[in-house]
C-alpha cells in the first residue's frame, strides 16, 4: 500500500490488523494512558476525514481509526446473496473484534454518515462494549426509508441508485469515478470540496476510483436497504434500545436537518440520555467545522 498521508498523520501510525477473515487498515495513537475512542468514517470516503478532529483529539484519548470494510485500504469481498456480508451488524462485528484486538473492551464510539451507521448498531450488538455513542448528521435508518417521499428521494438519490442490482451502478460510476467521487462530496458540502483537504481528497480519489470499491460501497446501500432494515424492525420488535448516554450533532444546510427531527427519533431509540444539535455545516461536520466538532466530542466523551 502506498500511504502518501502518512507524515500527515503523524502520531497515528497505520497499520493492517487480521479481524476473523478479512483484513481492515487502521491508525491508532493518541494518549496510551488515555479512554479507547473508536470513529467511524462515511461514504465515500475514509479514516482521513478524521485528520483535523483527530489532532484535536489525541491529547485526551486513545483513538483508533480504521477504514470499515469496503473502504480504503481494508479488504473488499464481493457481495453475498441478500448483502449480509455488508450488513451494517457485520461491519459493527469488525469493529468490535477489532477492538478486542487492540485491547480494548469497553470504549467510546464516534461515527459519521455511514460509520455512525455501522456505530448505532454497534451500540445495539455490542452494548456492554459501547460506553458512549456520537453520531454525526444521520437519523435512524429505519425512520429515514420509512419517511421517503419525492423531496427525500431527490436530494438522496444515491440511496436507491446505489441499491439497484449489479453491475448498473457500478457500471455507471465505473465511467467516470472521479467526477462521481467530486460531485458527492461537494453535493452535500459547503461549496464545491473546498471544505476538504488536498491531501484527504487525494486519498479519496486513491481509494475510492476502483471497481472493488464501488462495488463494495453499493453492497453497503444494497444491505442498507434490505438486510439492515430487517435487523432495525426486530431491533425494535424486541425494545432493543441504545443504553449509553448518545450525542446526535447534524449539520444545519443538510438534508437531515430540513427534513427529520434526529433528536427526538434518537431519543426514541434510546433507554439513556440523548444530547445533540445542529453546526453551521452541509454534511460533512469534522472537515467543514473540525474545531466545533471536536469540541463537541470532546465535551460529551469527557
Amino acid at each position: 500500500m502506498s500511504d502518501p498521508s502518512s507524515d500527515w498523520f503523524a502520531g497515528l501510525p497505520g497499520a493492517f490488523h487480521r479481524v476473523g477473515e478479512l483484513t481492515l487498515f487502521a491508525r491508532t495513537g493518541g494518549r496510551a494512558d488515555a479512554p479507547p475512542l473508536l470513529l467511524l468514517h462515511g461514504f465515500p470516503q475514509t479514516h482521513a476525514m478524521w485528520h483535523r478532529v483527530a489532532q484535536r483529539l489525541a491529547p485526551h484519548f486513545r483513538l483508533v481509526l480504521p477504514d470499515l470494510r469496503g473502504y480504503g485500504d481494508s479488504d473488499k469481498p464481493r457481495g453475498e446473496p441478500a448483502h449480509a456480508n455488508y450488513s451494517k451488524r457485520a461491519m459493527a462485528a469488525d469493529m468490535a473484534a477489532l477492538m478486542r484486538s487492540l485491547g480494548h473492551e469497553r470504549y467510546a464510539v464516534c461515527g459519521h454518515d455511514r460509520g455512525a451507521r455501522v456505530a448505532h448498531r454497534l451500540a445495539l450488538d455490542h452494548a456492554d462494549a459501547v460506553t458512549k455513542l456520537a453520531l454525526l448528521d444521520i437519523a435512524p435508518t429505519l425512520d429515514m426509508y420509512d419517511s421517503t417521499d419525492m423531496r427525500f428521494a431527490s436530494a438522496y438519490y444515491h440511496w436507491f441508485h446505489l441499491i439497484q442490482p449489479s453491475p448498473l451502478p457500478e457500471t455507471m460510476i465505473g465511467g467516470n469515478p472521479r467526477f462521481y467521487l467530486h460531485w458527492k462530496l461537494g453535493g452535500w458540502g459547503a461549496s464545491g470540496v473546498g471544505h476538504i483537504e488536498p491531501v484527504a481528497l487525494a486519498e479519496y480519489e486513491r481509494c475510492f476510483c476502483r471497481a472493488e470499491t464501488i462495488h463494495a460501497v453499493c453492497e453497503d446501500y444494497r444491505a442498507a436497504a434490505g438486510i439492515d432494515l430487517e435487523h432495525d424492525r426486530a431491533s425494535r420488535a424486541a425494545a432493543q434500545m441504545i443504553a449509553c448516554d448518545t450525542l446526535a450533532l447534524w449539520g444545519e444546510r443538510g438534508v437531515v436537518q430540513a427534513m427529520f427531527e434526529p433528536l427526538a427519533l434518537w431519543q426514541a431509540q434510546c433507554s439513556a440520555r440523548v444530547s445533540g444539535r445542529a453546526l453551521a455545516a452541509g454534511h460533512f461536520l469534522a472537515e467543514e467545522r473540525p474545531e466545533e466538532t471536536a469540541a463537541a466530542l470532546l465535551d460529551f466523551f469527557s
